[in-house]
């Protein structure tokens, strides 16, 4: 079964990833990542433009569906070890999320609707990852691209 999800980073983080074909979350644990599967779609929201610095982004700047395999531990020196899981990403462009929140169910509607992001890592109804979907892929809306998050494309590399 297909399941659906937000992440949380930073757009330069988010930048990254999509570079490099990869996602983390959680400042690199495990144990979130453990909880996707191969084919599962996941959007990732960005609250700053940076990590550490205040500007803010509150958009969703990617877009992409779990590849086959398992989460895996990078060391990137100084002592980081992170764990990564492969995610193909889609051409996408970031969307704000305000005028895509009254149509997304994730919250309860209130004024702290962001309660949810502090988790790094949550899943989502169908609706809503298509709606984001929809509002990310406006112009890249290609046959092929539709079919991936359909659920035909599930497990395709």
């Amino acid at each position: 079964m297909t399941r659906y999800w937000i992440a949380v980073a930073s757009a330069d983080h988010v930048r990254n990833g999509r570079e490099w074909g990869i996602m983390q979350v959680c400042h690199g644990k495990s144990a979130p990542l453990k909880r996707l599967s191969p084919g599962d779609g996941v959007v990732y929201y960005s609250p700053k433009q940076r990590f550490g610095y205040p500007e803010k982004c509150q958009a969703f700047t990617a877009i992409g569906r779990i590849r086959e395999g398992q989460p895996y531990q990078v060391d990137m020196g100084n002592g980081f070890l992170p764990y990564r899981r492969n995610v193909q990403w889609f051409d996408a462009y970031p969307t704000d999320i305000y005028p895509l929140l009254p149509a997304l169910h994730f919250h309860d509607g209130s004024r702290s609707w962001g309660a949810k992001f502090r988790y790094g890592l949550f899943e989502i109804s169908q609706g809503d990852f298509e709606t984001i979907m929809h509002a990310m892929l406006r112009q890249f809306s290609s046959p092929v691209q539709m079919a991936l998050f359909s659920g035909s494309g599930r497990g395709m590399s």
